[in-house]
């Protein structure tokens, strides 16, 4: 049995790493020009506004681009915070250095991959090398001192670049390794927020990944996640988006409407934020144009660094419950939470301002006791119990007694005629003699009946 879940782990984190997908549409990218759970009795109190430290020209171009800044609220809650002293971890391909975007926002980095420089700023793999950067400007962008240029939702926070080498790069290392080294590093830095803008298309994951994921949740780490996007392959979430406890982040349009190629499905989901037209800053300072799930997780984690700046007192449960308990039902939904859109779109200034009661477990799922349940079957075999009393000895019988000879097989033995012919002999006799009883009363009866002379 040992040996065939050895196999069958080595087959599923092969298939694992075979699959592993960016979360995102990188075919569409082009340079954009300038122009249910419980509760206690404890209410969380509503933050007082405070007045925006950086200037925001909405009329700017390329921020009037930005059309979730204002459909998610976004800019609504920054009139309480833009995350400060909130750090967020992008474990992705790398936060690139282009100019102004990222200028004090990233306050430390490493590289997992093996081929990447060690503060995690240089890009890594061929395909969508940027797509770290993207991932980055999205959750946390500076924007320009003059309010002009892409902002992201929690300008104020820092940022840990993490680098990974994604299947097809010249990293050596086994990617699920990768992720468990990045999960952790990000956590002893200080992460306040994960972001994993990825999917490996496969429902299971490397059971090196619930130690990992555990590891962030017991530090009180919020882990977003994208759901991945039917564009790219994805017919259902895949790992890490199934992982109990994690917040998966669907994709929407900018009408609010389930993205049918920059999003996918599945019962996991949490929460939805645009996916479709986003705006991603390249690692040269280009500025372009994207689609997929690995944008609206981003979205979603400057949200939830949003709420941990407003409310430093909740834990990483209840910064999830209020992102999907403010989160905006919208027609389409069947029940809740929704296949396609979880507890419904995000509303950032609701999740910040809003007075909600506090839970006690995480709305997402318990990972500690997922393992303790599906995992059971890898569990070393329990030990005997001591015996509690002595045991009776019990004398064994005598043996049975050998033939000193060999008999001949045609004649009786005593156990044959003990068991078998006197019986047979008891039973058949009686029979006998009452056979021949009745057959001679039955022949007199006849003579008797022969000698009587008939009468007229």
């Amino acid at each position: 049995m040992t040996d065939y879940r050895m196999l069958r782990g080595i087959a599923a984190g092969a298939a694992m790493a075979a699959s592993v997908l960016l979360a995102a549409s990188p075919a569409v990218a082009a340079p954009v020009s300038p122009a249910a759970v419980p509760y206690t009795a404890n209410q969380t109190a509503t933050p007082s506004p405070t007045p925006p430290p950086i200037p925001d020209d909405p009329n700017d171009p390329e921020r009037a681009r930005e059309y979730w800044l204002d459909g998610a609220k976004i800019r609504q809650a920054w009139s309480v915070t833009r995350g400060k002293g909130v750090k967020i971890a992008i474990i992705d391909t790398g936060i690139g250095k282009p100019p102004v975007i990222f200028d004090g926002a990233v306050a430390d980095g490493t590289d997992v991959s093996g081929v990447g420089s060690p503060d995690g700023r240089t890009p890594v793999g061929v395909r969508d090398p940027n797509h770290g950067s993207w991932v980055a400007s999205l959750a946390a962008g500076r924007g320009n001192p003059d309010g002009t240029g892409m902002i992201g939702v929690a300008p104020e926070a820092e940022l840990l670049s993490i680098s990974l080498g994604f299947p097809g790069s010249a990293s050596t290392t086994p990617f699920a390794d990768q992720v468990v080294k990045a999960m952790k590093w990000a956590v002893d830095k200080g992460a306040d927020v994960i972001n994993l803008s990825f999917t490996t298309n496969t429902l299971d994951w490397d059971e090196s990944w619930d130690e990992a994921f555990l590891y962030a949740q017991e530090h009180d780490v919020v882990v977003i996640v994208a759901a991945g996007n039917r564009g790219s392959g994805t017919a259902m979430i895949g790992a890490p988006a199934t992982i109990p406890g994690v917040l998966t982040v669907g994709g929407v349009d900018q009408t609010g409407v389930a993205s049918t190629g920059a999003s996918t499905q599945g019962i996991t989901i949490g929460i939805s934020a645009p996916s479709e037209s986003l705006l991603g800053m390249s690692a040269d300072g280009t500025l372009r144009s994207w689609d997929g799930t690995s944008g609206a997780a981003p979205i979603v984690a400057g949200a939830a660094a949003l709420v941990r700046a407003a409310h430093p007192d909740l834990d990483a449960a209840n910064v999830i419950n209020r992102l999907i308990r403010t989160a905006v039902k919208v027609p389409d939904m069947t029940h809740t939470p929704d296949p396609l859109y979880g507890y419904g779109l995000l509303d950032a200034e609701a999740a910040v301002t809003a007075s909600l009661p506090v839970v006690s477990s995480n709305p997402m799922g318990d990972l500690k006791e997922w393992i303790r349940v599906y995992r059971r079957a890898d569990a070393p075999e329990p030990s005997q119990p001591e015996p509690t009393s002595t045991p009776v000895a019990v004398p064994p019988l005598p043996a049975v007694e050998q033939p000193a000879e060999r008999g001949s097989p045609l004649l009786p033995t005593p156990e044959s005629l003990r068991y078998g012919t006197l019986p047979l002999l008891a039973l058949t006799v009686p029979g006998i003699l009452i056979a021949l009883g009745v057959t001679a009363a039955a022949r007199r009866i006849r003579l008797e009946r022969g000698r009587r002379t008939p009468t007229p």
